[in-house]
């Protein structure tokens, strides 16, 4: 349950990604899924700066844990998007540090 390493040059956009469970025990196991390649803004709702490769990560734990009474909803976010982000009673930056280049 962590996010796959990112690869040498490939770049990670953000994404809001929330979700509605029905049951405790999938809830709990989302939860902690998804605050392995983000941050909880609220409760059901993450904010993650993701690569292809890691959200494709992310969707497949998701679907293991997912039933068809859940539902869940990631939005891509572009970079003028986060720029419009307001986040009231809370201190956050969503532009964030660039992640330096990794030697291989």
């Amino acid at each position: 349950m962590r996010k796959p390493p990112l690869r040498a040059g490939e770049s990670k956009l953000w994404y809001l990604v929330s979700y509605d469970i029905r049951e405790p025990i999938r809830y709990r196991r989302a939860h902690k899924v998804i605050k392995g390649y983000g941050e909880a803004v609220q409760y059901s709702v993450f904010r993650c700066k993701l690569s292809r490769q890691q959200l494709a990560g992310l969707r497949w734990e998701l679907a293991r844990i997912l039933d068809e009474v859940d539902s869940l909803l990631i939005v891509g976010l572009c970079g003028s998007c986060v720029q419009r982000i307001h986040a009231y009673n809370r201190r956050e930056d969503w532009t964030g540090e660039e992640e330096g280049f990794a030697v291989i």
